[in-house]
This record gives structure tokens, C-alpha cells and sequence, in this order.
């Protein structure tokens, strides 16, 4: 690939206005640190531009590209919506964000230090690839840690820190696994708990975590000589 590869940034999409500026700044803040890397944003649901299109149009350019997922699992949409655009294409894709110890590192940052217990929060999916991503996460925060969904089948975060409350903890954390504000993080500051961390977003660096993804596949394909 060239110097010139177009790094294409793939985002869930929301309806939330917040949650909208804060991954097109999370875009706009890879771009600064990068002086003449072309950063096009496009999601996968919600929002316009889709991915489909952003990669038809790069293809058109006869540019190269590199897909970094702006997501937290290697779930559906980076296994089928994702994959699906840029078949065909010679396009590399990135891992996506998570797990990462950059979200580690900034939940432990945001979590209090005299929490009795911790809930995990996250979008729930049946995904395996995205369980084992966000059990693996489970695993490395201190202290008592429960999962508790904004979505799915699996126990609502409200319930859990109910839960928690029954059995003695008297002071509940709200761990926030979701990237930017949405229908789903404002819903964990209804749940009852003492602390809600902010989203994940805010940390900046993130954005020097979706370069490093791109510049992974640059690497791989210079490492293998194309």
C-alpha cells in the first residue's frame, strides 16, 4: 500500500446528536495527529454515509484504503456488513477497537477506588466473538465485577445493581464498555448506581488507538511485500 492509503472509519452510527460530535471528533482527532491522512468516516447502521458507499467511492478515486472498525468486538458488523463492503476490493481490514488496554486503562482510571462492586456495562449480543471480548474485560477490572446489558437477552444492568444493592454493596460503579453517548449510556444513569463512568470516547487516547490499527495493516502488507 501507499502512503496516500485512505483510512476509513467505520462507526456504529447513533441518533444521539452528543454521541454523533463525539466519534466525528474522535475521526477530526486521528486526522490532526496524522497531517495529510485522508480520515473518511461512514457507519454500518443509523447514519449516512454507509460503509458501502465511503469504500465504492475510494474504489472510484482508484486510491487504496484501509477499514479500521470504530467498534468494540469483532462481532456481526465487522464480520458481515464490514467484510461484505469491501469484498473484492483488496482493502485491508483492521482489528477493531476493543478489547484494548487503552479501555482498560481508562475504566480503572474512572472507576472509584472505594467502589464495593462494579458493573460492567455494554450493548448486549449473542455474538460469541463479542461475548469472549467483553468477559475478557470483566476479567481484568479489580474487585467484584458483574456484566449487566443495555440490550439483548442477558441480565439488564438496572437489575444487576439492584442486586448488588439486595446483597450489601453500598457503593455501585457503572463501568461504561460503550464508545459514545447513545440511547444505550443514557439509560445506565437511571440504573441506580453511585458512579457512571464516562464514555469511552472522551479518553484521547483513543484516537491514537485507531491509528495503530491502521497502521497495522500498513505494516502487514509492506512485512509481506505487496
Amino acid at each position: 500500500m501507499s502512503e496516500n492509503t485512505t483510512l476509513i472509519a467505520v462507526a456504529h452510527g447513533t441518533r444521539s446528536p452528543a454521541g454523533r460530535r463525539q466519534i466525528q471528533e474522535l475521526a477530526a482527532s486521528a486526522a490532526r495527529r496524522r497531517p495529510g491522512l485522508d480520515v473518511r468516516l461512514c457507519y454500518v447502521d443509523v447514519q449516512e454515509p454507509k460503509v458501502a458507499d465511503i469504500v465504492a467511492g475510494v474504489v472510484a478515486e482508484g486510491a487504496e484504503a484501509v477499514v479500521v472498525p470504530l467498534l468494540l468486538s469483532c462481532g456481526y458488523h465487522v464480520r458481515v456488513d464490514i467484510a461484505e463492503a469491501v469484498a473484492g476490493t483488496g482493502f485491508r481490514v483492521s482489528a477493531p477497537l476493543g478489547p484494548d488496554d487503552v479501555f482498560l486503562e481508562h475504566l480503572r482510571r474512572n472507576v472509584p477506588g472505594d467502589a464495593d462492586a462494579i458493573v460492567l456495562a455494554s450493548a448486549g449480543s449473542s455474538d460469541p466473538l463479542w461475548v469472549a471480548g467483553i468477559r475478557e474485560v470483566a476479567a481484568e477490572l479489580p474487585g467484584r465485577v458483574e456484566l449487566g446489558y443495555t440490550s439483548g437477552s442477558g441480565p439488564r444492568v438496572a437489575d444487576v445493581v439492584a442486586r448488588l444493592r439486595d446483597e450489601g454493596a453500598a457503593k455501585v460503579a457503572v463501568a461504561a464498555y460503550l464508545l459514545a453517548e447513545g440511547l444505550f449510556y443514557r439509560t445506565l444513569h437511571s440504573a441506580g448506581a453511585d458512579v457512571v463512568t464516562p464514555p469511552l470516547c472522551h479518553d484521547p487516547a483513543v484516537a491514537d488507538l485507531v491509528l495503530r490499527r491502521f497502521d497495522s495493516q500498513i505494516l502487514t502488507t509492506v512485512g509481506s511485500g505487496l
